[in-house]
């Protein structure tokens, strides 16, 4: 799974503790984590963790890993989305020490994440992935007209990911890091993926550019605005699609300030 699927795990397991109960990922017999599920369920009451017992009354088994996710199953060379699906916020639990890290930036009172970058495709397992991305050059009108319009703009920085001009660029260590940072945030602009999850769980409004891969009515958040370029399909073909390239390319610069303002005034 990636960190955005740890996420959407992490809204099953809600509460769970309160109930007197803590949820276990796996197929029943075992858990099933990838390297993304601990940064995310760190210090998390309701989650099994490994190690621990399996066998004890108050465990409760999802199946949601990967080649088990609740919202969709690959058929061929797509994925088939389950429409009856609706993604809930996930969470973290965040430390003393995760909040502190954060504070020693000096952060201004008000700034907006942006994010251009998905997932490398660089391989051919995965250049579906080009089927996400909107045009650097597009995120770098929306920084310029925004930062034009008295907004600071942050971009997180990480290995050798493209970077938008006129932006503060702070390198995080972590996800959980730039998860704490984003919880202070006034917004949230990207790409679908692990940060808008993030953005959900920390409570930061968002403009979320889906296009046409995956459907926002499955995995967008009714609190975020989610831009999809008009687009009525999700194809969900894992390999480069015109299709999505056409939806994409339908998502304005001024669809996505206009969004941007409007969560911006709530």
């Amino acid at each position: 799974m990636g960190i955005g699927d740890n996420l959407i795990a992490s809204s099953f397991a809600k509460g769970a503790r309160l109930r007197g109960k803590r949820i276990a990922f796996g197929d029943g017999l075992r858990l099933i984590w990838d390297q993304n599920s601990e940064p995310v369920f760190r210090n998390n009451p309701n989650v099994v963790f490994p190690g621990s017992p399996l066998n004890g009354s108050d465990v409760e088994w999802v199946r949601f890993y990967k080649g088990c996710r609740q919202y969709s199953t690959q058929e061929g060379d797509r994925w088939r989305f389950n429409y009856d699906f609706h993604v809930q916020p996930g969470e973290f639990f965040f430390t003393a020490g995760d909040e502190a890290a954060a504070e020693r930036l000096s952060l201004p009172k008000k700034f907006i994440v942006i994010e251009p970058n998905v997932k490398r495709h660089l391989t051919i397992r995965g250049a579906y992935l080009a089927n996400k991305a909107w045009p650097l050059t597009r995120y770098q009108q929306v920084v310029n007209e925004l930062s034009a319009r008295g907004h600071r703009m942050l971009q997180f920085v990480y290995g050798d990911a493209p970077r938008l001009h006129n932006v503060w660029l702070i390198q995080t260590p972590t996800f959980r890091s730039a998860a704490v940072i984003l919880g202070k945030a006034s917004l949230y602009i990207g790409a679908e993926g692990g940060m808008h999850h993030a953005a959900a769980a920390v409570g930061t409004p968002a403009v979320v550019l889906f296009g046409g891969w995956l459907p926002s009515s499955v995995l967008g958040y009714p609190t975020h605005a989610n831009l999809t370029g008009g687009s009525t399909e999700a194809c969900g073909r894992l390999r480069p699609c015109d299709h999505c390239t056409a939806a994409m390319d339908r998502i304005t610069v001024d669809d996505v300030l206009a969004a941007a303002e409007t969560k911006l005034r709530r």
